[in-house]
């Protein structure tokens, strides 16, 4: 597991999502392609082949009296944690609202921006290898702040039963409606809407293959929040940090998924020996073992650095989801630091407090993709109109550079737009 930073296995660790998505793709064409034509009853052949789920005969909404009742009978303390979690996503969401803003440029010239929330936004569950009540808060409740008017959840029926506690979470969040789908024929179903389920702006949440290829699909029908690969952690560790909380911290990345990945950079080898050992330690008890075993084999590394400015210059290169600096002055370390979905420091604020509690959004940027995308936030959920006011004066006084600058495009008809104005 340790390496240094030139070892061919880091170019396998960074390019394992590059699944090739021609295994793949054809099939999730054909399912948006059947979804397109034949909505529900597309959906109900695909709930019936995958989940085991009759549409038919039981139907494919989620009814707010199922969220309700799943609500009133979940154990008290994880009524709680919940309820704790909820009020520290919308602290956190509400302090990036953005607002509607206009100034006077000029006597007689009023520019701004005006802020509208979308009218309905679709969030995907999943309902396969793990339940993620966490990932319902997440992307329902910064949509919730941002004022979208309509969210619609899908999860599949797996084994024919929405798992409730995600039907809690998602009486808790707010959902205004669900369904009972999953798979790339629920992104089809949101983006072109079928008998039922009715056509979104935007969709938002995590998958597997299938799901992240179909949301790239139908990318421009409607929006999409990003394109998430598979989980992982890089923990940049100096001779203060604790081995044994570093190997629980890439454990936690490593029980996601075979293909999540888990990496430390330092520059202190004998560190690095003993965190390779707790890590295959702490594995032996782990319910998930297989997976997490199988993902550290594959896609787990310990790279020794000469010093830790070499670690930075790794961090920002690898661009990770989950950045932890278990380093003596996490501070001041973070301004070396210029791409990561999110920065978790010192060695107490390990990677599950931002997945769970802190109130930070967990839906980050994956692959590298933090070089140029955001976690996601209220600003997701809110789009932007221009605003532009001339009086007939300030028009008069520009005319002539517009006049120019339209002849040179030779667009005549935007040239007279203007001047005829002149002589009303």
């Amino acid at each position: 597991m340790i390496i240094r930073k030139d070892d061919a296995k880091l170019k396998e660790i960074l390019n394992r999502g590059e699944i090739m998505e021609g295994e793949y793709l054809q099939t999730v064409l054909n399912i948006i392609d059947n979804v397109k034509k034949n909505g529900d009853a597309a959906l109900a052949d695909y709930s019936l082949k995958f989940d085991k789920y009759d549409i038919a005969e039981n139907g494919i909404e989620i009814t707010k009296e199922e969220m309700k009742e799943a609500w009133d009978a979940l154990d008290g303390e994880l009524k709680g944690a919940l309820e704790r979690a909820k009020a520290n996503v919308i602290s956190f969401h509400e302090k990036q609202l953005e607002s509607t803003w206009i100034y006077e440029k000029s006597p007689g010239t009023f520019l701004g921006q005006k802020v509208t929330a979308l009218e309905s936004v679709g969030v995907y569950v999943p309902g396969g290898k793990a339940v993620y009540p966490s990932s319902v808060l997440m992307n329902v409740l910064p949509a919730k702040v941002a004022g979208v008017d309509e969210i619609i959840m899908v999860t599949p029926a797996t084994g024919g039963q929405v798992n409730p506690v995600v039907l809690a979470a998602a009486h808790l969040a707010g959902v205004d409606r669900g369904f009972k789908i999953g798979g790339a024929q629920a992104v089809a179903a949101l983006a072109y809407g079928t008998e039922s389920v009715p056509k979104v702006c935007k969709i938002v949440g995590p998958g597997n293959i299938y799901v992240a290829l179909a949301k790239k699909m139908v990318f421009g029908q409607v929006d999409i929040d990003m394109i998430a690969g598979p989980s992982e952690i890089l923990i940049v560790a100096d001779s203060t940090a604790d081995a044994d909380y570093v190997a629980a911290d890439m454990l936690s990345q490593a029980e996601h998924d075979e293909l999540a990945s888990a990496i430390v950079v330092t520059d202190d080898m004998e560190l690095a020996k003993d965190i390779e050992n707790s890590v295959y330690a702490q594995l032996k008890e782990l319910p998930k073992k297989e997976i997490a075993g199988k993902s550290i084999e594959k896609y787990g590394a310990i790279i020794v650095t000469e010093n830790l400015n070499e670690a930075a210059d790794i961090a920002n290169e690898i661009a990770v989801e989950h950045l932890e600096l278990c380093v003596a002055n996490p501070m001041e370390y973070m301004l070396k630091i210029r791409n990561a979905g999110a920065i978790f420091l010192g060695t107490n604020t390990p990677e599950p407090v931002g997945d769970y509690y802190a109130g930070p959004n967990h839906v980050l940027p994956t692959g590298g993709t933090a070089k140029f995308f955001s976690p996601l936030g209220t600003y997701d959920f809110q789009k932007k109109s221009s605003i532009i006011y001339y009086s007939k004066k300030q028009l008069m006084a520009d005319m002539e550079d517009i006049r120019i600058l339209a002849e040179s495009e030779e667009l005549i008809a935007h040239r007279n737009s203007v001047i005829i104005r002149k002589e009303g």
